[in-house]
């Protein structure tokens, strides 16, 4: 079963995926700024929950170890336990310790197995555990990296097409009042001959 912070990182690409690129270009899209924040956002409230999670896991590694050690705790309780009973026998006193010590001799080896075998037990979940999650950190690192590209993108050229139809604009206003003002002229022009018509008359 996959975690949330997979299913993430799955619905950001699909989202990306399915982005509309932006026209003459075959490799720049346009974000939906709030569709990418949300997702964004829940990645970042359940990226905390699912290292605890793991943190969680880890902690085990001391209840292996102390389960481990009580294991071999208890074998060499009962082996001391047979060591007494055997020494209690006299008759077999020299057959006792000799039997005694292979006792105690083989349950510590068995009990070095057990926390070695623990050790090493542990250690690999440990190392496994911080692998995938550093691994699914690099992705979302990426994939945040990738959606600030594409974000500075698509507002770079937002700005440089505002600044072409300001300019646009401009030029227009410029003629506007290039044109009224030949219209004035033209209007006194024709004022100054009117009344040279009247004195005429």
């Amino acid at each position: 079963m996959s975690s949330r912070i997979e299913q993430l990182i799955d619905e950001i690409e699909e989202y990306i995926d399915n982005c509309k690129y932006q026209p003459l270009s075959n490799s720049k899209i346009i974000v939906n700024k709030d569709e990418i924040d949300d997702l964004l956002r829940e990645l970042r409230q359940k990226t905390p929950e699912e290292i605890k999670r793991y943190q969680k896991i880890i902690s085990n590694k001391e209840a292996i170890l102390n389960d481990a050690r009580e294991k071999a705790q208890a074998l060499i309780n009962e082996a001391t336990e047979h060591t007494t009973e055997l020494i209690n026998e006299h008759e077999i006193m020299q057959q006792a310790y000799a039997q005694a010590n292979e006792v105690v001799q083989l349950a510590t080896r068995q009990a070095q197995e057990i926390v070695d075998n623990a050790t090493l037990e542990a250690n690999a979940i440990k190392d496994s555990i911080m692998q995938y999650t550093d691994q699914k950190l690099a992705e979302v690192e990426d994939i945040i990296a990738h959606a600030v590209e594409v974000s500075q993108t698509h507002y770079s050229n937002l700005v440089s097409d505002l600044n072409r139809i300001n300019d646009v604009v401009q030029t227009n206003r410029a003629e506007f009042h290039a044109q009224n003002e030949e219209l004035g002229t033209e209007e006194m022009d024709a004022a100054g001959n009117v009344g040279d018509d009247l004195n005429v008359m």
